[in-house]
Order: C-alpha cells, then sequence, then structure tokens
C-alpha cells in the first residue's frame, strides 16, 4: 500500500514535567550539556645528545561537553577537577502511539522520523520555572548567570521531530510520504520475495514514482560504494602478500624501487580484475551480456601482456 502526503498525529502531547516544556510531535528530546574542564595536549619532537625526544605541552580550557569528562585522567588533575555525573541526563521521548490519517504507524516508521528542529523557548512565554534557572539562546541555565558559567553549571536545550497539531505556534505539521503494508489500522513492513522487510518513509511530499526513484538512487550509490571497499581491500591484500618480494630487494635501492613500482601495478591490474569478475558473477542470471562484457573486461590485462610478449622462434 502506499500512502502519500499524510500528517502524523501522536496520540498525546510530549512533555517534559521538570522544565514545563509541552510539544506535539513524534519525539522530544532533551540534550544535557555541562560545563567542564577539558585537556588539550601537544606534542612535538627534537634533538638531544643524538637522540630523538618528544616533549608534550598540556593546556586546559573550560567547555560545554554533553558527556562526562574524567579529570582523574588528566596530566594535572590539581585545579581541574569535573563532577563525576551530570545531574541531569538527556533523554528522548518517542510519541505511544503515531497516527498517519486513520493508520497507525509501525515502529519501524517511527524510528525513521528524525527531523529533529531546535526548540525555540521564546514560543513558551508562560514557562514555570525554579528560581536556579535562566533563559539564554533557547537554552535552561541551571545558573542566575549563564553569561559567565562556573565548572559544574548545566545548561539544557530541547528538540523535537514529526510536529503535529493544525494549530501548533511551532509551526506548519509535517507532511509524510509512506510504503508500507497495511493491515486493518496499521501500517506494517511488507515482505519481499528475496525475504527483505520494506518500510519506507520520506519526511516530504513525494509521488509513488519519485519514492521509488529515491530509493533505486540509494540503492544504487550503496551498490557502488561497497563495490569501492571491497576492491580496496582485495588491493590491499594482494599488496600485502607480494609484499615479500619487495622485502627480498629491500637492501638493493634502484631495484627495490623498480619491484615496488612492478607490485603497485601488479595489485592494482589483479584487483581490478578479480572486482570485475565478481561483479559480472552478480549480473550472471539476470544479465548475461553484461556478465560477459565484464569478464572480457577482467581478462583484458591478461590478454595484453601475452600481446606484449615476442613471438617464439621456430627451430
Amino acid at each position: 500500500m502506499y500512502e502519500n502526503s499524510c500528517v502524523p498525529v501522536s496520540a498525546q502531547p510530549l512533555h517534559d514535567p521538570n522544565y514545563g516544556v509541552v510539544v506535539q510531535a513524534v519525539k522530544l528530546r532533551r540534550q544535557v550539556e555541562m560545563y567542564q574542564w577539558v585537556e588539550h595536549h601537544e606534542s612535538r619532537d627534537y634533538q638531544e645528545d643524538g637522540e630523538t625526544k618528544t616533549e608534550t605541552t598540556y593546556t586546559y580550557n573550560t567547555e560545554w561537553k554533553s558527556e562526562v569528562v574524567n579529570s582523574r585522567n588528566f596530566d594535572k588533575e590539581i585545579g581541574h577537577q569535573n563532577p563525576s555525573a551530570m545531574p541531569v541526563e538527556s533523554v528522548t521521548v518517542v510519541a505511544h502511539e503515531v497516527r498517519v490519517g486513520p493508520f497507525i504507524l509501525s515502529k519501524g516508521l517511527v524510528e525513521q522520523i528524525n527531523d529533529f528542529q531546535t526548540l525555540s523557548l521564546r514560543d513558551f512565554p508562560a514557562l514555570n520555572m525554579a528560581s536556579f534557572l535562566s533563559l539564554h539562546d533557547d537554552y535552561f541555565y541551571h545558573t542566575q548567570f549563564p553569561l559567565h558559567p562556573l565548572v559544574g553549571d548545566v545548561r539544557v536545550r530541547f528538540s523535537f521531530a514529526g510536529l503535529s497539531g493544525e494549530n501548533s505556534r511551532l509551526g506548519p505539521p509535517l507532511t509524510v510520504s509512506i510504503v508500507a503494508m497495511q493491515r486493518e489500522e496499521k501500517l506494517l513492513p511488507f515482505k519481499t520475495k528475496s525475504g527483505d522487510f520494506l518500510e519506507i518513509i520520506y519526511l516530504e511530499e513525494l509521488t509513488a514514482e519519485e519514492v521509488f526513484a529515491k530509493e533505486h538512487q540509494s540503492n544504487r550509490m550503496k551498490t557502488w560504494g561497497l563495490r569501492a571497499a571491497g576492491w580496496a581491500l582485495m588491493f590491499i591484500s594482494i599488496q600485502l602478500t607480494t609484499r615479500i618480494l619487495y622485502t627480498l630487494v629491500d637492501w638493493v635501492p634502484l631495484l627495490r624501487d623498480l619491484v615496488s613500482f612492478g607490485l603497485k601495478i601488479f595489485a592494482v591490474c589483479l584487483s581490478c580484475s578479480l572486482s570485475l569478475l565478481v561483479i559480472g558473477i552478480g549480473w550472471l542470471f539476470y544479465r548475461p551480456l553484461v556478465a560477459a562484457a565484464l569478464g572480457a573486461l577482467a581478462l583484458l590485462p591478461v590478454f595484453l601482456a601475452r600481446s606484449g610478449l615476442p613471438p617464439k622462434k621456430k627451430e
């Protein structure tokens, strides 16, 4: 089934009771950062008494970090201690039930809704804030002096994904295009003949043809990426295998350079030929002509090498 241009509506608005934030959306994320000491190091090599030595210089700055920085591993811990834990944890809340029109989305489709946008606190003029909180640049600060924080101070920012509701002050509701299987009022993954599960969602208005065109383009990019990675691994493995020949002539400078260049040419030719053969085998059943052409192209270096050999003299 193909569902086009529908608006996901969560069953209930999402809220964070600690900060009084309420948003009708699919997901609500609370991102917490703490002001901490951060260690930076820079190393340089120098010569002393004919020996190469390394000198490392450590510097310390205070920065906002979303993870706890362990100051016990610092070179100079004294005066640069960080708290051992976050006083407030980061969390992402997901709506229990997400609907697209009359249909309920599967868990896999909901996981793909990740168009997170920063929540502007100016849209919430009546926030119920504690006395230890202050607002600045869409952050809740656990300090009265957000422009002059101290180590251990915390700031919190919210973001949301899959905005719902027709009259939201945060903007228009999200429009999606979905390819999935309908079973009663649920949209579920569709199992293809090859055994794969198909559930596609795009966070924009598309036709069925445009959705599948985008999927074909994505699959082509992944396929060529895997082919390139396979060729690179094959090239490296061939180079490592033939490394023994380079080691045997390593003590002769001129011969060493010639052998190194020849082995690289050999590794490139052999890895290209084997990669083309593997790709051709994959096309053998579906497109035999393409497979034959790739096989011929893979054997081309062999033909060129044999044609370059001088003919044998007849006795």
